[in-house]
């Protein structure tokens, strides 16, 4: 129970530089695609806080399959189209979705709230293990991009930012997967 306290107070800290991206940068001169991708961050972290909070969230399991769908989809068909930086979004959102309809939906784990039991195994553990793997290995691999200030860190601003968010749901999303599938 401490931990999935903590782990929620980690992921609602995350909601916080999201927002003061959105609201302080200029997307006229940074362009759609980032705003797209704090606005994906933003939901994503939401969606982590209502996944481990102990009490749920206030929208029903089928209301963030809804959400998480169209998120999926919306990036999915911009990272077809050869939008870069959709892949990491529509795969984000894609693990997402499989979270939360693979997770057991009995009324006496957790009603109609979205809630990961801590006892509860997700369907097709193979599925949430490579996912798992994918999301340890961007995480690593971000961080060490910020650490050295590549250039692909300092293209604009909020990058350190964005950064810090990537690597820790990142390796959120890994440490959720892996315990959800063992």
């Amino acid at each position: 129970m401490v931990l999935d306290w903590a782990l929620t107070a980690l992921f609602a800290t995350l909601a916080l530089p999201c927002v003061l991206r959105l609201v302080r940068l200029d997307y006229a001169r940074l362009g759609w695609p980032v705003r797209h991708g704090d606005l994906a961050e933003l939901l994503l972290v939401i969606a982590m806080v209502a996944m481990l909070s102990p009490v749920g969230g206030p929208i029903p399991a089928a209301g963030w399959q809804a959400v998480l769908v169209l998120t999926t989809g919306w990036f999915a068909v911009a990272w077809w189209r050869g939008r870069t930086g959709c892949a990491h979004h529509a795969l984000s959102a894609a693990a997402m979705l499989y979270m939360v309809t693979a997770m057991p939906h009995t009324a006496m784990a957790h009603g109609p709230w979205l809630t990961m039991s801590s006892s509860a195994r997700l369907a097709l553990p193979l599925v949430a293990v490579a996912a798992a793997g994918y999301f340890v290995l961007d995480a690593a691999r971000t961080g060490v991009l910020a650490v050295r200030g590549s250039a692909v860190m300092s293209d604009g601003a909020g990058q350190a930012s964005r950064a810090v968010c990537r690597v820790v749901m990142g390796a959120g999303m890994g440490y959720l997967l892996l315990a959800s599938a063992l």
